[in-house]
C-alpha cells in the first residue's frame, strides 16, 4: 500500500509544522555543492549532458531522478543548470558526512515512516522556489522507474511545481572498474533532461485517490522518458 506523507488515514490533510526561513536548506550551500559536484563529476568521468535547458531557470522544480547507482545524485547535482537540493536517506549523514551534506544544502529523510520535519522543509523550499531532487524509486536499484512511491507525486501536487524527469545513463556499467563501487574512471555518463509536465489533474484536489492517480500518471512520464533517453542515447 502507498502511504502518503503528511495524511491521516481517511485521506484528509494533516496539520504540518510551521516552517520559518531558518529550516530551508541553504541555496549558497546547494551552490557550493554544484561547483564541488562539477570538479569530481567531470575530473573522474565524461558527463554528457542532453536537454538541461529544459529545466525552468526561475521557480520551482522538481527533478525526478532514475537511481541505479550512488553517483547519480552528486552526478546531477554537479551538471544541473541550477543549485538542487536532494532528499536523502539518513543513512548517508554519518559522521563527517553529516555537516557536509548539510552545509551544501541536502535534505536529510527517514524512510520509514512519514517524515514530518522532510516534507516541511521540502515544500518550503519549493514555496521559495527552489529546486528539489527526488529519486522517486525511493532506493537504489534497476534505475528503470518501474515502482514508485508516492512522495513525487504529494510534493508535485502540493507545491504546484513542474516534475522534469531527468534519465542517468552508464553510472551501473560494471565493465573495467578500478573501484568495484564506482562506474569506471573516465567513462561516459549521460544525463538526459525531459520536457517539464504537471502531475496533477488539475483539480487541485490531494486526496489518496487523486495522489494514486497523480502517482500513476507521473510513472507514465518518466517511464516514457527513459525510453527515450535510452534510444537517444544508445545506452
Amino acid at each position: 500500500m502507498r502511504r502518503h506523507p503528511g495524511r491521516g488515514e481517511a485521506g484528509r490533510e494533516v496539520s504540518l509544522p510551521s516552517r520559518g526561513e531558518g529550516d530551508l536548506p541553504s541555496e549558497r550551500g546547494a551552490e557550493v555543492g554544484r561547483r564541488i559536484g562539477v570538479g569530481l563529476m567531470y575530473g573522474l568521468w565524461k558527463p554528457r549532458v542532453l536537454g538541461a535547458w529544459k529545466v525552468p531557470a526561475t521557480g520551482p522544480v522538481i527533478l525526478a531522478v532514475n537511481h541505479s547507482h550512488n553517483i547519480d545524485g552528486p552526478m546531477v547535482m554537479g551538471v544541473s543548470p541550477r543549485p538542487t537540493h536532494f532528499l536523502i536517506k539518513q543513512e548517508a549523514f554519518v559522521g563527517p558526512l553529516d555537516p557536509f551534506l548539510t552545509g551544501i544544502g541536502q535534505l536529510k529523510v527517514d524512510r520509514t515512516a512519514a517524515d514530518r520535519t522532510a516534507i516541511t522543509r521540502a515544500l518550503g523550499l519549493l514555496e521559495a522556489g527552489g529546486v528539489l531532487g527526488i529519486f522517486p524509486e525511493g532506493t537504489r536499484g534497476g534505475g528503470d522507474f518501474a515502482s514508485l512511491r508516492a512522495g513525487l507525486a504529494y510534493f508535485a501536487v502540493r507545491s504546484g511545481a513542474p516534475i522534469v524527469p531527468v534519465a542517468v545513463l552508464g553510472s551501473a556499467d560494471r565493465r573495467g572498474r578500478v573501484v568495484k563501487a564506482l562506474p569506471p574512471l573516465r567513462s561516459r555518463v549521460d544525463v538526459v533532461y525531459g520536457e517539464p509536465f504537471e502531475a496533477g489533474d488539475g483539480t487541485g484536489r490531494r486526496t489518496r485517490s487523486a495522489l494514486d492517480a497523480a502517482t500513476e500518471r507521473v510513472q507514465k512520464q518518466l517511464t516514457a522518458h527513459l525510453e527515450n533517453a535510452r534510444r537517444l542515447t544508445g545506452r
